[in-house]
């Protein structure tokens, strides 16, 4: 069988993205992981909040583990992909990548996502008819 391509995400560093040196700030690394997700959801063909209205779940993130390798900078060109790892019942294990056009890859990144009703705050099975399985 051959081996899915993790799902790509471009995006691009703005200032609001950087400190004032112009280096991307940690935290802008969290919001381009989170982006990429979300957008692998929707080219799944699931919007989060008409799954969250029509569902009452999200998934949220209940762990993550980062490898800071390299820095961006203001105006760099990047790609971050999306590969599902592990499913288990109630979550699921993103491994994700942050690069540089140039291919140098700048942040490694474990994220471990739990669906969660969001009535009782509870984390809950992930609806079997949601197809969201590990790349082989």
């Amino acid at each position: 069988m051959a081996e899915r391509e993790p799902f790509r995400w471009p995006v691009r560093v703005y200032w609001e993205d950087t400190d004032a040196g112009g280096v991307v700030y940690h935290a802008s690394y969290l919001r381009f992981l989170e982006r990429a997700r979300t957008e692998w959801l929707r080219a799944l063909g699931i919007g989060q909040m008409a799954f969250k209205e029509t569902t009452g779940l999200a998934f949220l993130v209940r762990e993550m583990q980062l490898d800071f390798l390299r820095a961006a900078l203001l105006d760099d060109e990047l790609t971050v992909t999306v590969a599902v790892k592990e499913r288990r019942a109630a979550s699921i294990l993103f491994g994700q990548t942050i690069a540089r056009a140039d291919g140098a890859c700048l942040v490694r990144a474990n994220v471990r996502v739990a669906c969660v009703d969001t009535r009782r705050m509870r984390a809950v099975a992930i609806p079997a008819d949601l197809i969201l399985e590990p790349s082989p």
